[in-house]
């Protein structure tokens, strides 16, 4: 499966188009793209083309290896102050009762359902509660270390962070420093959406912009801590749009190197304001990874969210330069569901996982939440129901 220089280097000599072959030679030589470059891709590549370049990039980085985690999600409240367009899934604070808000020992029970299970990340994101301030969250943090002191912490998006550190009157460096002490050790990427503001203003306009998103992952990456980095696609931005959102993540990845993971999101119509949106089709989506894979030069990875794009196209973008499919989500997480996701109630065994990369020729790597390698599953035999407790 690997993929070879002369083979691209024929791929890119028999392409006509000559914006084309200028990004093709750029890719095979390891050179940064352009905003140009980008959006000659977009507009003028076609599947074959994208994904043989795409492929080519993944192979060169990190071979056939396919990365996961086990991991669950904590979702404390669906509860919002904020009135996202595209949103299925919170309730706005003025309906709260038609939502759900989750007390800081029902949390820490999610956490103690897990004791002596092999799962090595909690996931906490939600809605932004006025009740639940900083001084909720730092003690939900200390709980859950002083519970399971190994277990990492991802939590909370630059959302949730800009307005609980605005409430407490704290620098975005002083909130970060008290929550990173508390316990929490990375930043999920949610919230990017698209920087652009033509389209921030007509979606997401009420919440932080994309100068306090970066801003808050700049400075969570001088405290110390990794973070990841999202966008949403296939709503009503253009295609230039997502190449100014890639661009300003490339900027600051260059400026800090604090990024793991680059994770584009696919747009679901289902249950919020803009149902009338089509959604983006499986080839637009494959195109959206693989430009995303010759795009994003300085991020390591490149996920996929099975739950949101389902089993078999998630299969599919790992060749389409995705090397990671994050993991297990050991729960019925309603963010993917709630907007209409292929897949209702996401939740996989292990042995379900690997057998899933397995079945496209890659080899599945169980990581921590920073690529830390702890398992290669490439020569274990099971079957769907082979039980966690026996891989342990």
């Amino acid at each position: 499966m690997i993929a070879t220089n002369s083979a691209i280097e024929k791929l890119i000599d028999n392409e006509k188009d000559k914006d084309l072959k200028i990004a093709g030679k750029k890719v095979l030589a390891a050179e940064r793209l352009s905003a140009d470059d980008g959006l000659a891709l977009f507009e003028k590549g076609g599947l074959p083309f994208l994904g043989s370049l795409a492929n080519f990039v993944r192979e060169r980085l990190h071979g056939n290896k396919t990365y996961f985690n086990r991991n669950f999600h904590i979702e404390p409240t669906n509860v919002c102050v904020f009135a996202c367009q595209f949103c299925s899934y919170s309730r706005l604070y003025s309906h709260r009762d038609e939502g759900w808000e989750l007390s800081l020992d029902q949390m820490l029970n999610i956490v103690k359902s897990y004791d002596g299970k092999p799962v090595t990340e909690v996931h906490i994101v939600g809605g932004v509660h006025p009740k639940m301030n900083l001084e909720f969250f730092i003690e939900l943090l200390q709980k859950i270390k002083a519970h399971r002191p190994e277990m990492h912490i991802k939590g909370f998006t630059a959302v949730e962070l800009e307005y609980m550190f605005r409430k407490a009157k704290l620098s975005v460096e002083e909130g970060l420093r008290r929550m990173h002490e508390a316990g929490l050790d990375s930043l999920p990427g949610g919230g990017a959406e698209i920087f652009h503001p033509e389209v921030r203003q007509l979606i997401s306009a009420d919440k932080v912009d994309a100068d306090g998103w970066l801003h808050i992952h700049e400075a969570a990456h001088r405290e110390g801590m990794h973070t990841n980095a999202t966008m949403l696609y296939g709503h009503i931005e253009k295609y230039h749009h997502r190449i100014d959102h890639m661009e300003r993540l490339r900027s600051l990845q260059d400026r800090t190197g604090g990024f793991n993971t680059f994770i584009p999101l696919k747009f679901r119509n289902k249950q919020n304001d803009m149902s009338h949106v089509p959604e983006s089709s499986v080839i637009g989506d494959m195109k959206m990874y693989a430009v995303a894979r010759l795009f994003m030069d300085n991020f390591p990875h490149l996920k996929a969210y099975w739950p949101m794009l389902g089993r078999q196209s998630a299969q599919l973008t790992l060749s389409f330069g995705v090397n990671d499919l994050d993991g297990t989500i050991d729960d019925s997480t309603k963010i993917y569901s709630m907007a209409g996701s292929e897949e209702q109630h996401p939740s996989l065994s292990t042995a379900q996982l690997v057998n899933l990369i397995k079945q496209v020729g890659r080899e599945p790597v169980e990581r921590d939440t920073v690529y830390n390698e702890l398992r290669n599953y490439k020569d274990i035999e099971m079957n769907d129901a082979t039980p966690d407790a026996a891989l342990n």
